[in-house]
């Protein structure tokens, strides 16, 4: 059978190679690949078992190739200077260039304050890319695994081990309700709300079963009562502004678009009481420029509009 020459061959040795023939001078080859020149010398008799040709002879002030060598120089030159040039590609990431489409989950309790904010910036940033913000879901991470969607956002959540988890901000806990609720006060404890319902928000595969304002109340020793729950901030909103029922949310809900509510700060054991929200993206991704990126805008956007509260 054929001997064959490539799968047969460690391809380490074709860059010594390439090397001698460029430099015809072991000293010099050594020192352009950072090994010892026995080191050189042993690669280059391994080639030359190898190919079965003395590649190299030696003259007066270095080495001369033969003229299989020079032909196999010229053949595998174009080749492994395009692969070096891959390898060492360092383009800078672009987002100018970007033409896909962007998507991103989202936790109901961010998606109402992020949305329209983070729309436009990204839109001034990658103007051919389009947006697509969707609500956080029970398939979210399955979707991340499968490169479905590019980034999360939600709480702190246990994930797959393929899923990488990267802390954005904390979030202060608010109290919203409308206008005129009887409970009227820039900051509120769980006794100050003793007495009144809750609307929750419910963030598919976090707090599908329980809500944490009713968990942090009982452990004031405050019994309260989940009436309203919808994956649907505006739904809740809609109760609210129907009701006495009180909606636990964040210092990102954007109160200044809703001038029939009210925003109080919510104190537990005498301090603000705050949570992290975190960013979520396939494990493959970790360098990923893009992703990367998009991190660094969704921070952005989510600090720039905590500053501005």
């Amino acid at each position: 059978m054929t001997k064959n020459l490539f799968y047969s061959l460690d391809l380490n040795l074709l860059r010594t190679f390439l090397v001698l023939s460029q430099e015809c001078n072991m000293r010099k080859a050594s020192k352009r690949l950072f090994v010892s020149q026995p080191a050189v010398s042993q690669a280059l008799q391994k080639l030359r078992h190898h190919f079965n040709d003395e590649l190299f002879v030696k003259v007066h002030g270095g080495l001369e190739p033969t003229p299989f060598a020079q032909e196999l120089t010229n053949a595998i030159t174009p080749h492994l200077d395009g692969l070096a040039a891959s390898l060492n590609q360092t383009e800078e990431f672009d987002p100018f260039k970007l033409d896909i489409s962007l998507k991103i989950a989202v936790a109901p309790i961010v998606l109402t304050c992020l949305s329209g904010t983070l729309y436009h910036h990204l839109q001034q940033l990658a103007p051919n890319s389009s947006i697509e913000l969707l609500s956080w879901s029970k398939t979210t991470f399955n979707e991340l695994q499968n490169d479905e969607v590019l980034i999360g956002i939600n709480y702190d959540n246990d994930c797959p081990k393929q899923i990488c988890s990267r802390k954005l901000i904390d979030l202060t806990s608010h109290v919203i309700v409308r206008n005129e609720h009887p409970v009227n006060k820039a900051v509120v404890t769980a006794h100050d709300m003793q007495g009144y319902d809750i609307a929750s928000i419910i963030t598919p595969g976090w707090n599908d079963d329980f809500s944490l304002a009713a968990e942090v109340m009982k452990r004031e020793g405050i019994d309260s009562k989940v009436k309203f729950r919808s994956e649907y901030t505006m739904a809740a909103i809609d109760v609210i502004l129907h009701s006495d029922l009180f909606m636990p949310h964040s210092d990102l809900f954007p109160i200044q678009n809703y001038p029939q509510l009210r925003s109080m700060l919510a104190h537990v054991n005498g301090h603000p009481f705050h949570y992290p929200i975190y960013a979520y993206y396939h494990g493959k991704h970790r360098n990923n420029a893009l992703i990367n990126w998009l991190y660094e805008q969704v921070l952005y956007v989510l600090s720039l509009h905590q500053v501005n509260k």
